[in-house]
């Protein structure tokens, strides 16, 4: 069974699930190409017992913009819902959590606009700007929450039940 795993490498797992007491919130990103939705989706757990979910859908969308929006709504619901609480966020993606852990500083301090040695690419804007704007206003309202990546697609159980929903919210809107 694989562990959920910081950046570092250091594996902490009990059937895919943090040892450690707490709150841990995995989020998920999906988006298909051939129709242009995507959908994301978070689930919470505290001692292992699954206590919220939520997940949604869009219509042209992308997959780094999906992986972003399940952070977003993560925590928010953290920040509504567990105020206080000391929060773990886990997420299999690589652009969410370094954007979070390092570049988000770096994009506010250069107005979000891309750094670069290039004078030039200075002015260009990051992409999902927006997003990434309002994902630093949550995580500037709770110094409690801290965002890690774990493997995606490896058994670990917070996440692939992340990936369902998120799925299903892709799904969802369809038919919409």
């Amino acid at each position: 069974m694989a562990g959920i795993s910081n950046e570092l490498g250091s594996p902490t797992t009990t059937a895919g699930l943090p040892n450690s007491h707490g709150l841990h919130v995995f989020v998920d990103g999906c988006y298909d190409p051939g129709s242009g939705h995507g959908g994301w989706a978070f689930v919470a757990y505290r001692e292992v017992a699954e206590i919220a979910s939520s997940f949604g859908g869009m219509r042209d969308s992308a997959n780094n913009s999906m992986e972003l929006t399940a952070v977003l709504k993560a925590i928010m619901w953290i920040n509504s819902e567990a105020t206080g609480e000391a929060a773990t966020i886990w997420s299999d993606s690589i652009y969410a959590v370094k954007g979070c852990n390092d570049r988000r500083h770096i994009w506010k301090n250069n107005g979000w606009k891309k750094s670069s040695p290039n004078g030039n690419a200075r002015s260009r804007t990051i992409a999902n700007a927006e997003l990434w704007k309002a994902v630093d206003l949550q995580f500037s309202q709770n110094a409690l929450v801290t965002i890690a990546w774990c493997k995606g697609h490896s058994g670990i159980a917070g996440n692939e039940r992340a990936d369902e929903l998120a799925d299903g919210g892709r799904l969802s809107v369809r038919g919409a």
